[in-house]
């Protein structure tokens, strides 16, 4: 009987070890899925999608080759243009009136080489200064010839902000101005 018992005692003990590893497994598992489907929802920011970089890269082109209003023709009226220092211009009509000048009357030419671009979708803002929506993020190194004769080369840092209708309404360049005004400066 004491054997019986010991056997019974035992059986119920394993069973229960059994069933106690099965209920973890299902709950980490219904864990785990809820989790995933959690991070998905809480994602800040993804990926977006490609096409964002053939419009980087034909921008630059655009402005490479001159093509100030086919590169002007990707803003939002209410674009702002921004630099690193705090400066900027507001407005698509602004925005143009001065690259249109730079590019005609100061830079002689221009090209980018080495580009990387990473498309960005935020979902959610991370800081108070943050827009949700499609951002175009850019790093290259620019080649310049001025009209004066110099020529520089330089790293650049660009973010684009994309609007509902694929626009850039803001763009924000990363960029030391100090070492271009002072070659535009010379004579």
């Amino acid at each position: 009987m004491k054997r019986l018992f010991i056997l019974a005692a035992s059986a119920v003990v394993l069973f229960a070890c059994s069933n106690d590893k099965a209920d973890e497994a299902k709950t980490t598992e219904s864990t785990a899925s809820a989790t995933s489907e959690k991070d998905k929802k809480l994602q800040a920011a993804e990926f977006a999608d490609a096409k964002y970089v053939d419009w980087g890269k034909k921008m630059n082109t655009q402005f490479s080759s001159g093509d100030v209003d086919g590169w002007i023709a990707n803003f939002a009226d209410n674009a702002k243009f921004r630099w690193s220092a705090g400066d900027s211009l507001d407005g698509k009509q602004a925005i143009t009136n001065y690259w249109k000048n730079r590019r005609m009357n100061v830079i002689d030419s221009i090209q980018f080489t080495d580009e990387i671009w990473l498309p960005v979708k935020v979902n959610t803002a991370q800081t108070t200064h943050d827009m949700p929506g499609v951002w175009l993020l850019s790093w290259y190194t620019v080649h310049a010839r001025y009209k004066n004769g110099q020529r520089l080369m330089f790293g650049v840092h660009v973010d684009y902000h994309y609007d509902a209708n694929d626009k850039i309404d803001q763009i924000i360049q990363y960029i030391d101005r100090a070492p271009i005004n002072a070659a535009v400066a010379k004579k």
